[in-house]
Formats: C-alpha cells, sequence, structure tokens
C-alpha cells in the first residue's frame, strides 16, 4: 500500500537566536528590512534603519527579551515547537501512529515549522519537507487575522522559492481564520478557564497588534478582521458592551496607527478608578515579547500606576488542547 505523505508547517514570525544585543540587531535588521513591514522609501528607510532604528534600538530590545527569556530559548520558539510536537501527537493519536489518516490508511502527516525571519526559514523547511518525500505541503501561518505585515510575507517567500524550484511543491496556505468557529470557542474556553482559577475582572480588553492607519486605509482587512473576532469572542462569553473593549498595541515610529491603543486605554481605565482588568491577546498565538513582555510587564504597569489595583494577562492559546483541534481542523480542511 503506497502512502501520501503530506507536510504541516506552522509559521510563526520569528525571534532572534538568543536574547544578546548583536543578535537582536541581526533579527531587527532582516526583520524591518521587509518592505512588507516598513512601507517606506528604500534608501531612505536603509540609512535610518541601519543608522538609527538598530544602533538605538538593540540594546533596549535586548534587556526586554532577556527579561522573558526561556532556560530553553526564546518564548516563541519554544511554544511553537511544542505547538508542532502537540500537533504530530493528535495526529498520530487520531490516525493509528505514523500519522496515517483517510481512507485505507493512506496519507501521513508530517509536521515541522517555520520562522518567517530568523532561523528556521521557509525555504529551508519547504525542501527539508521535500526531501522526506511529502507529495504536498500545508502552510498555516500563525497569523489569525489576515495582514500584508504578517502573512503576505509568507506568500511573498514561497513565491521567491518556487522562482528557483525546476520541480515545483504542491503547497497550499490557510490565509486567515479570525472567524473560525473553533478558533473562537477556543479563546472563549481560555478566558473561561482563566476565570475559573482567578476570577472574572471588570472588564476584559482585547489587544490586538497594531499596524500604521493607512495600510488599512490602503485595504489591508486586518482591523475589520480584528473587529470581528473581538465582537464573537464577546458574544461567545456573553459580555456586555460595558464588560469589554478592543485596542492595538506595539505601535513603532511617527505614523498614526489604528486606534484605540492599549496603552492609552489602560491609563485611562486606571485613572477613572477601574479596578480590575483581564487582557487577552487574540492576534497572537504563542506567547512572546509582545505579551509577555510589553503587556504583562509594561502595560500592567502602566495601569497600576494610573490607579488600577488588578491586572491579570491571559496567556495566548498556545499548545492547549483546543488550539491544537482547531489547527488539525484547519488542515484537513486544506488536504
Amino acid at each position: 500500500m503506497s502512502v501520501e505523505k503530506i507536510g504541516v508547517m506552522l509559521v510563526n514570525l520569528g525571534t532572534p537566536a538568543t536574547a544578546s544585543t548583536l543578535s537582536v540587531a541581526q533579527y531587527l535588521r532582516k526583520f524591518l528590512s521587509d518592505p512588507r513591514v516598513v512601507e517606506i522609501p528604500r534608501l531612505l528607510w536603509w540609512f535610518v534603519l541601519n543608522f538609527l532604528i538598530v544602533p538605538l534600538r538593540s540594546q533596549k530590545v535586548s534587556r526586554k527579551y532577556r527579561s522573558i527569556w526561556l532556560d530553553d530559548g526564546s518564548p516563541l520558539k519554544v511554544i511553537t515547537q511544542r505547538q508542532v510536537a502537540a500537533l504530530q501527537v493528535a495526529f498520530d493519536n487520531e490516525c493509528g501512529g505514523g500519522g496515517l489518516s483517510g481512507k485505507e490508511n493512506k496519507r501521513q502527516f508530517i509536521c515541522t515549522y517555520a520562522m518567517t525571519y530568523g532561523d528556521q526559514a521557509i525555504a529551508t523547511m519547504v525542501r527539508d519537507l521535500h526531501d522526506q518525500g511529502v507529495s504536498k505541503i500545508i502552510v498555516l501561518p500563525l497569523f489569525p487575522q489576515y495582514s500584508a505585515s504578517t502573512t503576505a510575507p509568507v506568500y511573498d517567500q514561497l513565491a521567491e522559492l518556487v522562482t528557483t524550484c525546476r520541480h515545483i511543491p504542491d503547497i497550499s496556505v490557510v490565509h486567515h481564520y479570525y472567524n473560525c468557529s473553533s478558533y473562537i470557542d477556543a479563546l472563549a474556553d481560555s478566558v473561561r478557564q482563566h476565570w475559573g482559577k482567578n476570577g472574572q475582572a471588570e472588564c476584559l480588553l482585547m489587544s490586538f497588534h497594531g499596524i500604521p492607519k493607512k495600510y488599512v486605509e490602503q485595504g489591508d482587512p486586518y482591523y475589520a478582521q480584528c473587529l470581528e473576532t473581538a465582537r464573537s469572542l464577546a458574544a461567545r462569553l456573553n459580555l456586555s458592551s460595558q464588560q469589554w473593549a478592543f485596542s492595538f498595541q506595539s505601535r513603532f515610529g511617527r505614523l498614526e496607527w489604528v486606534k484605540p491603543y492599549t496603552d492609552v486605554v489602560l491609563q485611562k481605565w486606571g485613572a477613572r478608578g477601574l479596578y480590575s482588568v483581564d487582557v487577552i491577546c487574540p492576534a497572537f498565538s504563542s506567547d512572546c515579547l509582545e505579551t509577555l513582555e510589553e503587556i504583562d510587564q509594561e502595560n500592567r504597569q502602566l495601569f497600576l500606576q494610573a490607579g488600577g489595583k488588578n491586572f491579570s494577562m491571559i496567556p495566548c492559546l498556545n499548545d492547549s488542547p483546543l488550539h491544537i483541534q482547531m489547527l488539525k481542523e484547519l488542515i484537513y480542511s486544506q488536504s
């Protein structure tokens, strides 16, 4: 009996190899050089990036990474590896071992991961799966809401790879899953579990990664998809309009970004006497610098210093069972 091997590649944004200033500088230079991420004339941006941004920010960002770094490495990388391992186990358990599935057990799923920037490059991992004899590769960017600054670079790198291939692999990409019912279920379950252990705060803030406002004006669907995710989650949790809000974090540079801003919202809430807040970050599939440091350290301090009393961050879905089940369903839908 012949077995069809299907490669499954989870893709996350990327992370420095270490928390050192040099490693962070190398990562920032690679990440911020992508014209999808920063839409500024290339020559001007090259000078700004290499002579201002990287020299001035690398040490500061390195300190932030060191504050969250795990014994095994970057949280983003460690958690992504756990997601891959859990997903492989899920396929293996369902299919009776070896990841076999389908009629007469003719399909085998082989799971791996790649990063858009940094180590574990997409092109390298595609070639690795091809060498293992896969006939099809399903690429699942771990970005629930599509944006030209996150998901589109995955397409760019795959397209670049294809131009160099004589034998082009059969590749499909999951474009988005912001409105997937099982994704909303997984988010709602994580909130309920948090409430069960810690109690429910007065308000739930859903903080998404921001993008410049002009990107939305030029047609990026990210803002609208974030809003739909937030509304769907609030409805699933039966929250009134006074019990939840959404915001955007991680703005950078002088451009106006989509609003409201997370730090501004939390400071206003603390100043007006809001006692407690829960914060969840639905745009992030894995805890990382933006959740563990920016939200749980920086924004926690802003809320408490403004007068708030109780701040609690709800972890990302990470390798939770419902998240892994959802990812498996998305992959089956593409296979």
